[in-house]
């Protein structure tokens, strides 16, 4: 059953939910993904977002660009975590997005990561979950210490060869 909900509005956030589902993969974290408009199947988004809890899901991701409804209408539907993933606009860069994501009213909060985060939205998802999962939280703990090995690699890497040569 799957713990997480990976929900956009459109193929064209695949890019961005891809990196998503990559991390939750390499957490071993079971989700779903859907492509669901809001705006353009109210029936089925008010269906999915109905059913999410029942169906198991602990927390959704939701990704979403321009007017960006699809987060907090989640939230608003669904009583569990919600995470909202801005995308980036070609006529606002993804200013748009973020601000409707992250300016929700009152009583819906849906958490936000940056235009474009993905893979930190799956983290954060993770993170929720780890609360009552030591196993997880384990997990969580090696991939944070991978992140700082390879930034300890990249340096060694520059020590080495010296700024001039170190993208050659």
């Amino acid at each position: 059953m799957a713990k997480v909900g990976i929900v956009m509005g459109s193929d064209s956030d695949m890019p961005v939910m891809a990196k998503a589902a990559a991390v939750l993969d390499e957490l071993n974290i079971s989700y779903e993904m859907n492509i669901i408009s809001a705006h353009r199947e109210p029936d089925e988004f008010f269906q999915y977002a109905k059913s999410a809890e029942e169906r198991g899901l602990k927390v959704i991701i939701a990704g979403a660009g321009m007017a960006a409804h699809l987060p907090g209408m989640c939230a608003a539907i669904f009583p569990l975590p919600v995470i909202g993933v801005p995308m980036h606009t070609s006529s606002l860069g993804g200013r748009d997005s973020l601000y409707s994501i992250v300016q929700m009213p009152s009583g819906i909060p849906v958490a936000t990561v940056a235009i474009g985060g993905g893979a930190n939205a799956a983290l954060l998802a993770a993170k929720i979950l780890a609360v009552s999962d030591a196993e997880l939280l384990e997990k969580l703990k090696n991939y944070s210490e991978r992140l700082k090995e390879q930034v300890k690699m990249k340096d060694r890497k520059l020590q080495e060869s010296g700024w001039k040569n170190y993208s050659r």
